[in-house]
């Protein structure tokens, strides 16, 4: 794999250098910020940065402060298939194309080359993504997915789904 990389436009830069992301401040958005990560523990958080190529993305202040602003995370095996997870802009960064970037610069990073699908899952992206070349899935029939019934988090789209009448007693 490629060592951390950098890349610039303005006063912004995404990193893929783990050293540089701010926990803190990535478990707090997702946990409380997010319909997708509602309640995700910090050790949860945390594990999956740790199995993750991570894009931090930072803004430069006037001062030469520099504090992170965005996050997007790929969880892959690098040969055949990637996941784009956990993407998001803090409110007042957003209608500046960052997240546009972001995903230009994931898309084309090249440890994320050659492979035969991404996946990623939104509730209210789907034209941004569609602009870096996702569609909905061709055949949609052919995916399942398995909630863990012990799961502490509290997604929405879980609401109003009760799996435990398939569970026994």
């Amino acid at each position: 794999m490629t060592a951390s990389t950098e890349w610039h436009r303005d006063e912004y830069a995404i990193s893929t250098d783990r050293t540089a992301l701010d926990v803190a401040l990535i478990h707090h958005f997702l946990s409380t910020s997010t319909y997708w990560a509602t309640g995700r523990k910090l050790e949860v958080v945390q594990r999956s940065l740790d199995n993750s190529l991570c894009f931090g993305l930072y803004h430069t202040d006037a001062e030469g402060i520099r504090g992170q602003v965005g996050f997007a995370r790929v969880v892959t095996d690098y040969a055949t298939f990637a996941w784009l997870a956990d993407v998001f802009i803090l409110t007042e960064h957003r209608g500046k194309g960052l997240g546009k970037w972001l995903t230009d610069v994931i898309i084309s990073h090249p440890d994320l080359q050659g492979f035969r699908r991404w996946v990623l899952a939104t509730k209210d992206a789907h034209e941004l993504y569609r602009r870096v070349g996702f569609r909905e899935l061709h055949r949609p029939e052919r995916w399942m997915e398995r909630p863990d019934p012990n799961m502490q988090e509290n997604p929405d789209y879980w609401h109003g789904i009760d799996d435990r009448k398939d569970r026994e007693p």
